[in-house]
């Protein structure tokens, strides 16, 4: 019988993400979710994207937590791997900040990044 690894979760949220979630959907009648996904673009390569979901996709990865829910998109799964959602406010700004392991490099303004797909933990190619 195969064993059964544990996969990481995909994305963890601060307690200043779910809250901050939590608030814009409570204001946002059904709405099923925030849903991050990341496509081309920006002078470092790849961009993250936040939009509201009315409904959850068949592929969807669905993080729920203490009233947030945050949809991952399918194809963004294997570079959002092991990231921390956190939100921040300071004097000039509040944002959604991505604490993400696969990111290899920003832009300098910030709006872009250079990510990497996520390998699995162990993985190596086979000499077969």
């Amino acid at each position: 019988m195969p064993s059964l690894r544990m996969m990481p979760k995909v994305m963890t949220l601060t307690d200043a993400a779910v809250s901050r979630v939590s608030a814009l959907m409570a204001a946002k009648p059904g709405i099923k979710g925030l849903k991050i996904g990341v496509k081309k673009g920006g002078c470092a390569g790849m961009e993250y994207t936040m939009t509201w979901a009315d409904e959850v996709g068949k592929f969807d990865e669905v993080i729920e937590d203490r009233g947030a829910v945050v949809l991952i998109d399918p194809a963004a799964v294997m570079y959002l791997l092991g990231t921390e959602m956190d939100f921040k406010t300071d004097k000039l700004a509040s944002t959604f900040v991505f604490n993400n392991p696969n990111q290899k490099g920003a832009c300098g303004c910030g709006e872009s990044v250079n990510l990497q797909p996520a390998t699995p933990a162990g993985f190596a190619p086979s000499d077969h």
